[in-house]
């Protein structure tokens, strides 16, 4: 298995993409802005998005990628959509709804859709061929959850933790803490200390709320750090830093590739 980082960017600039990871070459974590990075081809190998949270800088994706591989993907099954009941709601409601952008899970036909949802709920673990995936409990403004990319062969192990946007969650840990280790943590934090009266509004973790979320996670671990806004990088990181955590922290960067256990 290998997870590689398409977008992992609070916002857009040049060189700067909302979030999206790639789970070997057909499965999506997230689709922000990253999701243009892959070639069509790519694109077209697609088979499960799963989606954190309804935001526009991790949803849309779904859309555009509908619309680019349609064509390429005749015949094949529909590109299943995994997310909470009210992700979906709000991606039918506000999205997909023929204003914003077509219907494609009634797209090219009814009967033959591009898109079909697959709704999921906290604590599930999702079995995509070998891979298991847990969903994990986010603490944002909207429902929102994180996934956890369990170990090849041990499901008490996680290989790769991804957060999502969250703010300061006592359950995550407490989740994580019953698994036998956490290789990798892909964490957010949005904004400065100087900002944290909005990371607590928006939900979002600052440097100062990160040092207590991580001093209850077993470790050392390999932390990795993302959502932060373009231009704001090496501020945060000086104060990310500043923490002196046990763990191995560094910024999360777009193309990075984790290599992980093979299934």
């Amino acid at each position: 298995m290998q997870i590689r980082v398409l977008g992992c960017s609070g916002s857009i600039a040049a060189g700067s993409r909302t979030t999206a990871f790639l789970l070997d070459h057909d499965v999506l974590i997230d689709a922000g802005t990253g999701v243009g990075e892959l070639t069509l081809d790519e694109l077209a190998r697609i088979d499960h998005i799963l989606l954190s949270h309804a935001h526009l800088d991790h949803v849309l994706g779904v859309p555009l990628l509908a619309d680019s591989v349609m064509r390429k993907r005749a015949g094949r099954p529909p590109i299943r959509v995994h997310a909470l009941a009210e992700t979906i709601a709000a991606l039918r409601t506000h999205i997909l709804n023929g204003t914003i952008w077509p219907d494609f899970t009634r797209l090219p036909s009814a009967d033959q859709p591009i898109l079909e949802f697959a709704p999921f709920a906290c604590g599930d673990t999702l079995e995509l061929g070998s891979r298991r995936i847990e969903v994990l409990s986010a603490e944002h403004t909207v429902p929102a959850v994180g996934f956890a990319v369990l170990a090849a062969g041990d499901p008490a192990r996680a290989a790769w933790v991804y957060t999502g946007d969250t703010g300061p969650n006592p359950a995550l840990w407490q989740r994580l803490r019953s698994l036998q280790g956490v290789e990798r943590l892909v964490i957010e934090t949005a904004f400065s200390d100087e900002e944290r009266n909005l990371a607590r509004i928006s939900r979002h973790l600052h440097p100062g709320a990160l040092g207590a979320e991580l001093a209850q996670l077993a470790g050392p671990t390999d932390v990795y750090i993302t959502h932060i806004k373009p231009g704001d990088v090496d501020a945060v990181m000086s104060q990310v830093h500043a923490l002196g955590s046990r763990h191995r922290v560094h910024a999360l960067t777009g193309g990075q590739v984790f290599a992980l256990a093979a299934a």
